[in-house]
């Protein structure tokens, strides 16, 4: 069971405003394939006096005051927001430095990609499977295509990119979902609705869940806002 450690780095009277939820590197179990990792943090005031506490880190996602992911692939990229929209900055090892390359990100209101991990299908409620399979076989129009790299950061980067809905939901082994709430779905969340888009549990926002441990996880439905609001339709 993993135990919350508070580390205290810097002294008490050099330390600064702010707490960062952090994880290092997202997908690592994709490294000796060489598939897209990265990096993920979001970034919130800090609420109390002298050393930081859990009370400092355990505060809704709609309280970040940025947030963030680094890609590591064909090429290295920055996506950041301040709260004011969302940005690309590209590595470029010539000099040293990141370039804005992608200002001002805006997610497509629809895609036509679905992105989850089929491979738990026997395990997913009823509402999921419906969506699934209507996304595969519609009643009416052409169907969405299936992209799950297996590295949140790359999906979610795609998503961006070309629109459509990357989903982590509960399964009957995982009846929370798999993934982090404070250092995986906040700052996902938002940058997602930053660029225009949408994120959510199932029930609620994922940035107005209200967290109780450092670790806590959380099933996820993010991407094109039409595209989110159409998977809620089949829970709801």
């Amino acid at each position: 069971m993993q135990k919350p450690v508070i580390f205290s780095l810097i002294e008490v009277e050099k330390q600064g405003k702010y707490i960062v939820c952090f994880d290092p590197l997202d997908g690592s179990s994709n490294i000796d394939c060489l598939v897209s990792i990265g990096s993920i943090f979001g970034i919130y005031r800090k609420q109390t006096e002298g050393v930081p506490s859990l009370q400092d880190a355990l505060q809704p996602g709609r309280q970040q005051v940025a947030a963030g992911y680094a890609l590591y692939g064909s090429a290295t990229m920055m996506v950041l927001s301040l709260g004011n929209g969302v940005n690309g900055f590209m590595y470029d090892p010539a000099i040293g430095e990141f370039i804005l390359t992608d200002p001002n990100m805006k997610i497509p209101e629809r895609g036509k990609i679905y992105s989850i991990n089929e491979g738990y299908a026997h395990e997913w409620d009823a509402s999921v499977v419906n969506y699934v399979r209507d996304k595969k076989d519609p009643a009416k129009g052409k169907p969405y295509g299936a992209r799950y790299v297996g590295s949140m950061v790359a999906d979610v980067h795609r998503t961006i990119k070309y629109g459509g809905i990357f989903i982590y939901p509960a399964t009957a082994s995982a009846k929370n979902g798999k993934l982090r709430l404070l250092y995986e779905c906040n700052p996902m969340a938002y940058i997602i609705e930053q660029a225009g888009g949408r994120a959510s549990m199932g029930k609620i926002d994922i940035l107005d869940v209200v967290p109780t441990k450092i670790h806590e996880r959380s099933p996820i439905y993010l991407g094109s806002k039409l595209d989110v609001e159409e998977a809620l339709s089949y829970i709801q």
